[in-house]
């Protein structure tokens, strides 16, 4: 079988070729480069990244290539990221990534010439009646199947995910015992373009700063003021600079650049039992049917637990009612569902307001 894997430069990635290598296949390796080297400001520090990546190719004797998708990036997952903050939503960049880049324009040109493509994703995949599911991975802290939750059924039928039958700390044995070169390097955090450059000043740098109110809900009293409402989302507890809190943000009002604030008690749109979402995607198949209410499982941010509820069809898209309270349903991010008993990522939907 031809594999192409898909390397960060992380332990998960280079754990992946490890564990092919073994198992007697030697995939192409790739890594996609999404940063820009003319922009001192906002650029992914590859540099380290591609020198693990080379260290790894160059141990199990796998072919190396670099895949520039710069300016594919900016022009859809950064242009969508900016479009929905300015409109006052919270949106999710890495579902894009995966869905746009990683498994959209990599496959188109490069991914398509391989039976197989390989990534160090904590999922799995599931095989039921001639079918294939996104599955959700081993270790419930590290699954990652909501952020492959827009990708669809051609594009996960393409993928292995070698380490999602593996805890972490398996996995990071493994490195260790292997002796690869990124075993004790830490995890990459947040937003997948912005390498370390901090999100506010990515934010800034597009839409600047404007100061405005943040007013408390329920007085209608100002309580402090903010740079711009594109810095806050509903949910948003730190970062506020308010004294006697926890304050939360509820909403904003995009056209007076207002944020509203609430200690939470008895404010529905900070604690609420449903949600609607729009342009629903299911990756496989619709596996209930369109009347009455279906029992199901669903995350609204990433989060290691799943929380009960029921889906049921509505003229608009999709209603989720939830099992118990929900805290900040921020609109923009997407409802990710899952069957009842966890264990398959049916797909996600834009969560509206």
């Amino acid at each position: 079988m031809n594999i192409a894997a898909l390397l960060s430069g992380g332990v998960d990635s280079s754990v992946v070729v490890h564990l092919l290598k073994e198992a007697g296949y030697t995939p192409d390796l790739f890594y996609i480069k999404i940063g820009s080297n003319d922009d001192d400001e906002l650029h992914c520090t590859s540099e380290e990244d591609i020198e693990m990546a080379s260290l790894v190719a160059h141990k199990y004797g796998c072919k190396l290539e670099i895949i520039d998708l710069h300016r594919d990036y900016w022009d859809n997952v950064v242009a969508y990221t900016i479009d929905k903050v300015k409109k006052g939503l919270t949106p999710n960049p890495d579902v894009m990534c995966n869905k746009l880049i990683k498994f959209g324009v990599f496959e188109n040109r490069v991914g398509k010439n391989y039976d197989k493509t390989a990534t160090g994703h904590y999922a799995t995949t599931i095989e039921k009646d001639g079918k294939t599911y996104l599955g959700t991975a081993k270790d419930p802290l590290k699954d990652q199947t909501d952020f492959l939750a827009q990708l669809d059924v051609l594009q996960v039928s393409k993928l292995m995910f070698p380490v999602g039958s593996l805890m972490k700390n398996e996995v990071r044995e493994i490195a260790l015992n292997a002796n690869l070169p990124s075993a004790k390097r830490h995890d990459s955090q947040g937003i997948c373009f912005l390498g370390k450059v901090n999100y506010n000043d990515f934010i800034a740098r597009y839409l600047g700063e404007k100061e405005g109110p943040i007013v408390e809900l329920e007085t209608g009293k100002v309580l402090g003021t903010h740079k711009g409402y594109w810095f806050h989302t509903v949910g948003q507890r730190k970062g506020l600079s308010l004294s006697g809190g926890p304050w939360y943000v509820i909403k904003k009002d995009v056209d007076a650049n207002v944020v509203f604030v609430s200690k939470g008690y008895g404010v529905e749109s900070q604690y609420g039992y449903e949600f609607a979402m729009h342009d629903f995607h299911f990756i496989t198949d619709t596996p209930w049917g369109e009347n009455g209410k279906t029992d199901i499982t669903f995350k609204i941010r990433h989060t290691p637990e799943f929380t009960k509820g029921k889906i049921c069809k509505t003229p608009k898209g999709y209603q989720v009612i939830s099992n118990e309270k929900l805290q900040g349903i921020a609109p923009g991010q997407f409802g990710v569902i899952y069957d009842n008993d966890s264990k398959i990522c049916i797909g996600s939907g834009e969560i509206s307001y």
